[in-house]
């Protein structure tokens, strides 16, 4: 089965069930096909969230809905030059418009224990492996993610051996490029970082014309409706990097569905800076006792973006740890939305958890909606959570001019003491400066 055929998406009468019939063929002999099935009778009885349902009440789809998308199942060239990293230019998987490109993808020097493959070229003992994982976390029966799941056709597989230190980066790219039609894509991931293991993943989604700038040119317009799903052993650790660098006319729509085992260590630097809509769902599932999470993100946008980020975390084991930073810089009529859960049970004694939301409007026609929430039921606890929304203060401006820097240049550094605490923070050195100069794109050409 592949997704290669013309789709009718979201149209007025959210007909998923006709989307269903022109993707999902009668016939499938492959492994997958009970995967797919299931999932594509999920989607048979679901419906497109619209804002009257409480998840989305500040995420309209209505312009996501006008747009009549098709997906090409083409493999197009592409100069990948300026998105590859120095220190993972022997293990990236690249994707162009949903398609794996061997061509651009190296894979090579890895330890030992160490798969990095999309799905198709998997061997068939390794298939069987990934069997056990793909498509069983918590949370696949949410729309979007039964959609994906209805329509698997290859992968980005990462899968990490039992106490295997992986010291090189792994970078997963998937490009989409210009088209005469609107188009969708569908990326999946899996990660598997077995017991004692290490590694760090780049998971990037970029616009290969240069999206996330705020260029004047016609952007390409696409879906991209990606779902990532990451298994932490015990005692292993994951460093996760994900980046939304979509075009400007780009919707976007993520999952990413982490299970946590026993003293597992899973941290995410999420960084949201285009896409005309973009939406990023984050899932924690503790399975074990003494698991770390730690949760940082930045939303960087303006013009008329929409960049909304959700997250649950589900303790239910004492001892657990989780810490979420999540900053937003909005401006223009740009409209940001934060909404994170921490759920603590009765099990879940000794937990310790804490969530913070910071918000800088650079705009007085920016918006924030911003809900952080706790919801505990353990008596022994240590949790907090809170949310700030501020603007660029004068007095510190003028202090700055004080000092011989003029008025931009003085915005300029105050924002970007603002978004380094979460850029300083990501793992791969070569990803700072880059973060920053979108930064300093975005928001230089920012109307105050």
């Amino acid at each position: 089965m592949t997704i290669t055929q013309n789709h009718a998406l979201l149209d007025k009468n959210d007909d998923l069930t006709k989307l269903l019939n022109q993707v999902f063929p009668a016939q499938s002999e492959d492994w997958l096909q009970e995967i797919r099935q299931t999932a594509a009778n999920w989607v048979n009885g679901s419906t497109i969230p619209t804002t009257s349902n409480e998840e989305w009440r500040f995420t309209d789809l209505s312009a996501l809905r006008r747009v009549e998308f098709h997906s090409t199942g083409q493999l197009t060239s592409v100069d990948i030059s300026a998105l590859t990293l120095p220190e993972a230019v022997n293990s990236c998987l690249v994707f162009v418009n949903g398609i794996y490109a061997p061509d651009l993808s190296t894979v090579a020097d890895l330890p030992p224990g160490v798969v990095v493959s999309n799905l198709a070229n998997l061997s068939v003992s390794e298939q069987q492996n990934v069997k056990q994982y793909l498509a069983q976390a918590e949370g696949s029966k949410e729309v979007f993610t039964a959609l994906n799941t209805a329509g698997i056709s290859d992968a980005a597989v990462l899968w990490v051996g039992k106490n295997v230190i992986v010291e090189t980066p792994i970078h997963f790219l998937f490009v989409n490029t210009a088209s005469d039609q609107a188009s969708i894509y569908q990326p999946r991931c899996l990660v598997v970082a077995e017991s004692g293991s290490s590694v760090t993943l780049a998971e990037d989604f970029s616009f290969a014309a240069g999206g996330y700038t705020n260029s004047t040119k016609t952007e390409a317009v696409y879906f991209t409706n990606a779902v990532t799903e990451i298994w932490l052993g015990e005692n292993a650790q994951v460093n996760h990097t994900r980046i939304g660098r979509e075009g400007l006319e780009a919707f976007h729509v993520g999952k990413t569905a982490v299970t946590q085992f026993r003293d597992s260590r899973y941290t995410c630097h999420a960084l949201t800076f285009g896409g005309k809509l973009s939406r990023h769902n984050l899932e924690i599932f503790q399975t074990g006792e003494q698991t770390e999470t730690v949760l940082n993100g930045l939303t960087v946008i303006s013009q008329k973006q929409l960049a909304d980020t959700h997250s649950a975390i589900a303790l239910n084991y004492p001892h657990g740890r989780s810490s979420q930073l999540h900053k937003c810089i909005i401006g223009d009529r740009a409209r940001g939305v934060f909404n994170g859960k921490v759920f603590v049970p009765k099990p879940a004694q000794l937990t310790n958890a804490a969530q913070l939301n910071r918000n800088l409007l650079l705009s007085s026609k920016a918006r924030v909606d911003t809900k952080p929430q706790l919801e505990i039921t353990a008596d022994n606890v240590k949790c907090a959570h809170g949310a700030t929304v501020s603007q660029l203060a004068d007095d510190e401006i003028f202090y700055l001019q004080s000092r011989g820097i003029n008025e931009t240049d003085a915005r300029q550094l105050l924002i970007n003491a603002f978004a380094g605490e979460i850029i300083n923070q990501v793992p791969i050195n070569s990803l700072q400066p880059l973060l920053f100069k979108i930064v300093n794109t975005l928001t230089s050409l920012t109307d105050g």
